[in-house]
């Protein structure tokens, strides 16, 4: 089949953009492309339960919204996430915000008490504030339980959170359970370590296992929308396993397979340790996360509703 040249025209929608890099079929508009069909047949399937993974700074990069418009649409079913996407998450949740970074030196910033990421600033007022409301909902939580799993405690961290743009609320009203299994390597797991110190308060991570292990094997068919790597993809791919793998899978990252990370994997590497299912639909995009995947799922939702 030969290569389809891409067209642009002024009036053109997303949609037919990303069309017109499935047209062409290679390099990375090919896979852009693929990567659409697949996130609109794993929304439209009925019998199958998407997992989201967040891993990286996204919501610090400005895709709390999108995140939190899944789960309100309900596109997505279950979400592994980093500790430090939850903990930004609720540091807007609580008033705080994320800033722009104008190339100022870093020990500047240091000793005006503003960390960054990348080209993403974040003041320490804005942590210690999230310190505080955070220790408010843990004293709340442990008054009416002295054992949760990772997952209960977000759930009940989701009900006390005001924010309509709260990915980690949006889950909550929705009843979309959120994993998280590095959760102590965050400031969240940090004021939670603190926490314990002198209150009678236990967060098991194996306590998840039940729960998740329940999902996957109920769910007739997973999907994975897999956003970074790290933790978070491997936990998504990791839980399914157990029934022989996901069906279907799209993955977004910037990293790199030469040096065997699992980040810069690809999928199909999944299918040699059953991950995925011999025959399932995959598709892997290198690039930015917070630039690919809300061109993809913007045609996707335009697909979507066009049909």
């Amino acid at each position: 089949m030969k290569v389809n040249h891409i067209n642009v025209d002024s009036d053109m929608k997303v949609s037919d953009l990303v069309n017109q890099f499935d047209k062409s079929g290679v390099l990375g508009a090919g896979r852009v492309g693929r990567a659409c069909g697949i996130l609109v047949d794993m929304i439209q399937d009925e019998e199958m339960n998407v997992f989201m993974s967040l891993g990286g700074p996204l919501i610090p990069g400005g895709m709390r919204n999108i995140v939190t418009k899944m789960i309100n649409e309900g596109h997505v079913d279950l979400i592994v996430s980093s500790g430090a996407n939850i903990t930004h998450d609720l540091v807007e949740a609580f008033g705080g915000a994320h800033y722009q970074h104008e190339g100022r030196d870093d020990e500047d910033l240091n000793a005006d008490g503003i960390g960054r990421i990348a080209d993403i600033n974040v003041g320490s007022d804005d942590f210690t504030f999230f310190e505080t409301e955070i220790i408010k909902i843990f004293e709340k939580i442990s008054s009416k339980k002295k054992v949760v799993s990772i997952q209960e405690l977000l759930y009940e961290i989701g009900l006390l959170v005001e924010d309509e743009n709260s990915f980690v609320a949006a889950a909550a009203r929705n009843n979309v359970p959120i994993f998280a299994p590095g959760l102590i390597d965050s400031m969240l797991g940090l004021q939670l370590w603190i926490f314990t110190q002198d209150h009678d308060f236990i967060v098991s991570a194996a306590g998840d296992m039940p729960y998740l292990s329940d999902i996957v094997f109920e769910s007739e068919k997973v999907g994975a929308i897999l956003l970074g790597g790290g933790l978070t993809k491997h936990y998504t791919l990791a839980s399914n396993v157990i029934k022989g793998g996901l069906d279907a899978a799209i993955q977004i990252t910037m990293d790199r397979p030469e040096a065997g990370s699992l980040g810069g994997a690809p999928l199909e590497e999944a299918k040699s340790w059953a991950k995925a299912k011999c025959g399932s639909n995959l598709a892997s995009v290198v690039g930015d996360v917070t630039v690919i995947f809300p061109l993809i799922y913007a045609a996707a939702l335009d697909k979507i509703n066009s049909d």
